[in-house]
């Protein structure tokens, strides 16, 4: 299949799933051409390394500025935020280039476009071309339900700035999810959970097609590393750390799960680890017991060498991908039921589970002194994310669901002419001709 990808935000290791989608569905022998936007020299660098997957990747840049601007022209409608933050004039400039038939567009079999803020671009394609015979199957990669997300936010953050945002966003994020799903041929969630809140905001009367696609693990990166030790009465605990749920996550483990562990055993050393910590979280370190890292090149030495990890997560959507890559590098995990509500793991063999901060405490001081224990755990993780959530299985689900929505649009398609509704146009594109960028990596 020749399949576009339009990704609002730089596809790598830390967006994990548009990154690795797009890597194994090349592998798979697809041609892929990438749309995506970058926001600093490092997400640029991202974008050219990710040319040695594909058939083509174009990356423009999207500024704060645009960001900002694009969030205060949406003040007065009725969208959210989220679905202008990453809107990119110049980006709807080369997509309108690209699927223009005149210019061979047509030729993509698929158009998929991840998360809220990337579903106007497919939306205004949407618009131009919904009843023609031969244009793309169109996906939305919703990933998450992003309305979920504010809900359990708006009233369990710590983050006072999360609070306010999410609680403002609330409501335009229901109405958008709402109105936006019905307008694609298909919807991906990662969830049953995500799947089932999506549906339950769709207008009366409408209908979408939704499918859950679960996130995977490169297993060949995440591993457990055999000549390393673990080093002694060490707990990771990582994410990005400017990200409000992840903010919550760990001011709870150091402010109200740490100490009743401080208690027993008071050498037990805490690692924060992951890019742009707040004041709040970079406070922590005022404990000599706990180190935040900031942005660190790669996390995987940290999940091979530490004694467990950790992810007391309050409140979130989807799957935690922290929680899978640190299982694939055999590490044991110590979590909250909210972090594997999407996974099928069996408590007490694949992960250790507690619900608040006395039985999160008594997890890890178990896991402390039970080194056979740690490393049972550690295995049965491993063997869980190799059985449910390999890569290379889940693109293989991908392409079925894609072989079905292209079958089933086109059969639906020709009964709509059959009914004589009239073709819209095809030109209503901001520009017909495409952008002059030193920054397509195409290599044409």
């Amino acid at each position: 299949m020749r399949i576009l990808f339009i990704v609002p935000y730089t596809p790598n290791l830390i967006r994990v799933r548009p990154y690795n989608l797009i890597r194994y569905l090349s592998a798979r022998g697809h041609e892929v051409t990438v749309l995506t936007l970058y926001t600093n020299a490092l997400e640029r660098v991202d974008a050219a390394e990710l040319q040695s997957y594909c058939h083509r990747v174009i990356a423009l840049p999207l500024s704060k500025w645009r960001s900002l601007w694009n969030c205060l022209a949406a003040l007065p409608s009725s969208s959210s935020l989220q679905s202008a933050y990453c809107w990119q004039p110049a980006l709807a400039q080369q997509l309108g280039y690209l699927v223009n038939p005149g210019n061979d567009g047509f030729a993509f079999d698929v158009i998929h476009v991840e998360h809220l803020r990337g579903a106007r671009y497919g939306l205004l394609f949407k618009q131009q071309f919904a009843h023609h015979s031969e244009r793309p199957a169109l996906v939305w990669d919703s990933v998450d339900c992003i309305s979920l997300l504010f809900r359990r936010a708006a009233s369990q953050s710590k983050s006072r700035f999360g609070r306010l945002i999410t609680r403002f966003e609330l409501n335009r994020t229901v109405r958008n999810e709402g109105q936006i799903a019905p307008q694609f041929d298909h919807v991906l969630m990662t969830s049953p959970a995500d799947k089932e809140a999506l549906m339950k905001l769709l207008p009366s009367g409408s209908s979408s097609s939704i499918s859950v696609l679960r996130n995977g693990v490169d297993l060949d990166f995440f591993n457990k590393d055999h000549r390393q030790s673990r080093e002694p009465a060490t707990l990771v605990v990582n994410g990005k750390m400017s990200y409000h749920a992840n903010v919550t996550m760990v001011l709870f483990l150091i402010q109200e799960v740490m100490p009743h562990v401080w208690a027993e055993q008071p050498n037990v050393k805490v690692t924060v680890v992951g890019k742009d910590p707040t004041r709040e979280v970079r406070a922590l370190a005022q404990n000599p017991t706990v180190t935040v890292t900031g942005t660190v090149p790669d996390i995987r030495p940290y999940l091979q060498q530490a004694t467990m990890a950790v992810a007391p997560i309050i409140y979130g959507v989807g799957i935690q991908n922290k929680v899978l890559e640190a299982m694939a590098c055999g590490t044991a995990v110590v979590t909250t039921p909210q972090a594997v509500s999407a996974l099928t793991v069996v408590t007490g063999r694949d992960v250790l589970v507690a619900p608040d901060a006395k039985g999160l405490a008594q997890a890890i001081l178990t896991l402390l002194t039970s080194p056979a224990q740690q490393q049972a755990i550690g295995m049965a993780g491993r063997t869980y994310v190799e059985t449910y959530h390999d890569w290379r299985n889940i693109v293989i689900q991908l392409e079925e669901m894609y072989y079905a929505i292209i079958r089933r649009n086109r059969s639906d398609i020709q009964q709509t002419r059959n009914g004589h509704e009239p073709l819209p146009s095809k030109s209503d594109y901001q520009s017909s001709t495409p952008v002059a960028s030193s920054h397509d990596w195409s290599g044409q």
